[in-house]
């Protein structure tokens, strides 16, 4: 048995699909579901119940779960645990930064890596929310901001900011406008960047267009804000974007195009700092970095 029949294992065991873990793990399905076979004959148990459209756990696959994270995370441990005992003082964290920050949240990035700077050389790393957190479970990042919202286990959260989103609208249609509701949106068409691009927030706003009656809906392949604005500049069609214009992910904002507040919606984006809980207690190698993020990340300019 190799650890990465375990990584495989947990995979699956997460997603309760062979296709959703092949992707998390950047691999065929066909390859994977094979490791997972070698797997059961080397245990002499099967570890799932599976069919054509069906994944679910067995009893000898739910025992092993808990015992295969517990390994996984000792392994993950080791490299940060032996920098711990064999590293300079002065040694090197990694704090993971998704897309689209905003412009407050990196000055105060800033000013922790000073404020931490004689005790950690504090470096930032670019990734999806998704990943990041992933990371950050392996102890490959120290700590990482975040779209919200994040769930997983031993996972500490603390909410800094949440930006008010609104509706990015053809500007002729709505000439003079100053805000836009729900019930004006039904015949058009919502618009939204390719699916792994944008917050899983997204995801419940969604189902909150469809509540209201608005059953359009357009994704395109690509990621890019350029390509979502000129969509709007056809007509008959929306997105949801920030409505600071401050921050640099609006790009929507242009002759043919309006952003609009709702006036019956009141959407934002949260962004929010994770780490983990064991390596930010009191005996724990982070304790200084996490309280010292703790006091100098937090907003204080009243958008949340």
């Amino acid at each position: 048995m190799e650890i990465f029949h375990l990584r495989y294992f947990v995979a699956v065991a997460e997603h309760l699909s062979f296709s959703r873990a092949a992707r998390d793990l950047h691999m065929a399905t066909s390859p994977l579901s094979q490791r997972v076979r070698d797997l059961e004959r080397e245990l002499g148990q099967k570890l799932f119940d599976r069919d054509s459209h069906h994944v679910a756990l067995s009893p000898a696959g739910r025992a092993l779960l808990p015992v295969a994270k517990d390994v996984l995370g000792r392994f993950d441990d080791i490299p940060w645990r032996l920098r711990r005992e064999t590293g300079p003082q002065r040694r090197a964290v990694y704090v993971g930064v998704p897309p689209a920050l905003h412009p407050r949240m990196r000055e105060r990035l800033t000013r922790l890596e000073e404020r931490c700077a004689g005790e950690f050389d504090v470096k930032r790393w670019p990734g999806k929310s998704g990943n990041l957190l992933n990371a950050v479970q392996r102890g490959d990042l120290a700590m990482a901001l975040v779209h919200l919202p994040v769930h997983a286990e031993g996972i500490e959260v603390v909410e800094l900011l949440h930006e008010p989103l609104g509706a990015v609208l053809p500007a002729a249609d709505f000439p003079g406008r100053t805000s836009v509701s729900l019930s004006e949106l039904t015949d058009y068409t919502y618009v939204c960047s390719a699916p792994g691009t944008l917050p899983t927030y997204f995801e419940q706003i969604k189902v909150r267009l469809k509540a209201a009656g608005i059953n359009k809906e357009i994704t395109l392949n690509i990621g890019d804000y350029a390509s979502v604005a000129e969509m709007m500049a056809n007509g008959s069609t929306f997105g949801i974007t920030l409505l600071e214009r401050e921050n640099n992910a609006n790009t929507y904002g242009n002759d043919a195009n309006a952003v609009l507040p709702f006036k019956d919606f009141s959407p934002s984006l949260a962004t929010g700092l994770i780490w983990r809980r064991d390596r930010g207690e009191p005996d724990g190698d982070l304790h200084v970095l996490v309280r010292e993020a703790q006091c100098t990340l937090p907003d204080e300019s009243g958008s949340d």
